[in-house]
């Protein structure tokens, strides 16, 4: 196999999870990029932080709805993203072994939108940010708390093996995060702890309903199918094909003629199985025709 090819089969069977970090890596990289360019070249770059990056500022932010997410996929430095995406891989592996991945997005981003409003409710509420210049908030935390609580909530008293602590309760790791977040507050960051905790109170509201048979997060989840189905590609309907009727000779002569040519309609659907597998482990699975794709799908349904 091809490494191109290998690169697809790695997309197409990779986590939702896996994808959602290789996106927030594939991010980080153009910004950073981008922010060398702009030094070497000496050209103000503060505009594309502000342009998606999540403001304190209600009024600002009804200029720039999209912040609300966009935020999320920007992050301030190398260890900022990496310990987001440590904690997004682990919490992931074992989300997926109890929810699906559609569920996960919705916790994940759900988390990020109720992360970025009590971000900007704390710095419009509370004294303590009373004349803050400008301020924005940016990562991935808020929805990577969200799922963290979201599956200890769901497994507290699960045993996990970590390499320093050996094995611990679920519980005891979320509990931790968030008392630090907490902790954190009065020392720096304040905004960013915040939204970290906004995230985790979605994780751990989500899950509850859940438990009571309340999913929360199925209209946001109804939007994202929306979302996806206006990028698929339509698929064109079958011409009418016209039916002979037969009469009783005829039938009784194809059914005697069906019996003889059993073993070779066996043999002849074999042979273009193994044809369209090997066009698969030549070309990858994307090379495959609509008409192809349905024979594969029915031919391993009537097995």
């Amino acid at each position: 196999m091809r490494p191109s090819d290998k690169f697809k089969y790695k997309i197409q069977t990779a986590t939702v999870t896996e994808k959602l970090i290789a996106v927030n890596v594939m991010v980080f990289l153009l910004f950073f990029l981008f922010r060398t360019i702009t030094y070497l070249f000496q050209i103000p770059s503060d505009f594309l932080v502000e342009w998606f990056a999540f403001p304190k500022d209600a009024g600002e932010f009804l200029f720039k709805p999209w912040s609300i997410i966009t935020y999320s996929f920007l992050h301030s430095g190398i260890w900022h993203i990496l310990g987001n995406m440590l904690i997004l891989y682990f919490s992931g592996v074992y989300f997926l072994n109890f929810f699906s991945p559609k569920r996960l997005l919705n916790y994940y981003f759900l988390g990020v939108i109720v992360g970025a409003l009590i971000y900007m409710l704390s710095y419009n509420l509370f004294p303590a940010f009373q004349g803050t210049g400008k301020s924005y908030l940016m990562g991935a935390s808020a929805g990577v708390m969200a799922v963290l609580v979201g599956i200890a909530s769901h497994v507290p008293h699960m045993r996990v093996r970590l390499l320093i602590l050996g094995s611990i309760k679920f519980w005891w790791i979320a509990a931790f995060l968030i008392a630090l977040d907490v902790i954190q507050i009065p020392m720096g960051n304040a905004g960013g702890h915040l939204a970290h905790l906004g995230g985790a109170m979605l994780g751990y509201i989500y899950t509850a309903q859940l438990q009571k048979g309340n999913d929360i997060g199925s209209w946001f989840e109804g939007i994202m199918d929306s979302i996806a189905n206006l990028f698929k590609p339509k698929e064109k309907k079958a011409r009418m094909k016209t039916v002979h009727r037969t009469t009783k000779k005829s039938a009784a002569t194809s059914s005697s003629s069906r019996s003889r040519s059993g073993r070779l309609d066996k043999d002849e659907k074999q042979k273009r199985i193994d044809a369209i597998l090997d066009k698969i482990s030549k070309s990858g699975y994307d090379s495959l025709s609509k008409a192809e794709k349905d024979f594969l799908f029915q031919a391993g349904k009537d097995d």
